[in-house]
């Protein structure tokens, strides 16, 4: 009889335990190392948005979408980028046809909130929710993601396969606009309920496809830079900061101790992908750092208002009780300079900023002050209201 393993690929979580386990123990056997299936992750799970919303959404110039077919019998794939029409969903038929929306946490409040049993992890870690939804038989193809994803069944089924095998190979069809594997031998084979969670680390090859009826996966992916990324977004920060003469010369993951910050291990993560980042001094470091993690892939960022906001305006607002709000597009990271002295990261600012309000900022949603803010606190609100990156909502 064959000996159990000891990471079972198969687990039951619960509403207490939507992992099935401890966070740490999670990230310690699993995190980027293992696949995990944890069944009923969320039981009684139904989706915060409807298939007809997330449709309209797709039409939104502003939305990043796909529409994808597949004729099985020509072994063919059609992709259509958003934004969509409706036209486009009606010549779709009832089969073998998938939406693709990205970043739909940034437009539904509802959606954002699936998040939020992901906060073991750095919230600077986390790039997207992406909802797919297909009629029977759609999918994208066989595939490998170069990041950690958690994928939700919300409504439907959906039959995901994997391969554990770390040397099959990774060749992409040359004629399919999407990154297909040209070969794909699965060694696991499941299907999905709403509730269930499957957990893929980067480079695992996998495939869903819809069945029995209408599907919705919800779609919780890290981000996770390159090393080109990484090294040409530090390279130009070097050329702009560096003098002429100076020329050249995750899976030990814990839980999050404080919302938003940019732990030491962390630093020495980056170090440790960026060879030449030795030579650089440990502020330097952190502060490239802080500024590339909060900007978004896409240059996105939020309009100010109309008109700025003064110190007296805005201590005004919030003297009355306005709360602030965050901007869906904001971004946010710190580090801890000393113990009373923090930075904080906002869609590639940096703002000196006391460790406590960091934290607050990185992890509340909609802030309320119960007391009159400081000058320092002032200071800050008043420079992220004024980016755009909180708005001050309704006075109680």
């Amino acid at each position: 009889m064959s000996k159990p393993s000891a990471f079972p690929i198969e687990v039951r979580g619960s509403a207490r335990q939507p992992l099935g386990m401890p966070p740490a123990r999670f990230l310690r056997d699993y995190w980027q190392k293992h696949p995990l299936l944890i069944r009923q992750a969320f039981p009684g799970f139904v989706p915060p948005i409807t298939p007809d919303d997330l449709a309209g959404l797709a039409c939104e110039d502003g939305a990043l979408s796909r529409l994808i077919k597949h004729d099985a019998a020509r072994r063919r794939w059609q992709v259509k980028t958003g934004p969509l029409e409706e036209a486009d969903f009606a010549a779709t038929g009832d089969a073998n046809w998938t939406l693709l929306v990205q970043d739909v946490d940034k437009w539904d409040a509802e959606v954002a909130k699936l998040l939020e049993p992901f906060a073991f992890l750095p919230s600077w870690r986390v790039d997207d929710v992406m909802i797919s939804y297909a009629e029977p038989g759609g999918g994208v193809g066989p595939h490998v993601d170069q990041y950690d994803v958690f994928l939700i069944q919300g409504l439907g089924r959906r039959r995901w396969a994997i391969s554990t095998d770390p040397a099959a190979p990774r060749d992409f069809r040359p004629d399919v606009e999407l990154k297909q594997l040209v070969h794909f031998s699965p060694s696991h084979t499941w299907v999905l309920e709403p509730g269930d969670v499957l957990y893929l680390p980067p480079d695992v090859p996998h495939d869903g496809v819809a069945v029995g009826g209408p599907c919705m996966t919800l779609s919780v992916g890290m981000r996770a830079p390159s090393q080109a990324e990484l090294l040409g977004d530090l390279a130009d920060y070097l050329a702009e900061r560096l003098p002429e003469e100076k020329r050249y010369a995750d899976p030990d993951l814990t839980p999050a101790r404080a919302a938003g910050e940019i732990d030491r291990a962390a630093l020495a993560r980056v170090r440790a992908a960026l060879p030449f980042a030795a030579g650089l001094d440990e502020p330097t470091l952190r502060d490239w750092f802080g500024r590339f993690i909060t900007r978004y892939r896409l240059a996105r960022q939020p309009a100010p208002p109309a008109r700025a906001y003064t110190a007296v305006r805005l201590g005004e607002r919030l003297a009355a009780g306005a709360p602030l709000l965050r901007h869906p597009w904001t971004r946010l990271a710190w580090v801890r300079e000393s113990p009373a002295r923090a930075m904080l990261f906002a869609n590639g600012l940096a703002l000196p900023c006391p460790p406590a309000l960091a934290m607050r900022l990185c992890a509340e949603r909609t802030l309320r002050l119960a007391e009159p803010p400081t000058a320092e606190t002032l200071d800050v609100l008043l420079a992220l209201v004024n980016e755009g990156l909180l708005v001050p909502g309704k006075r109680r």
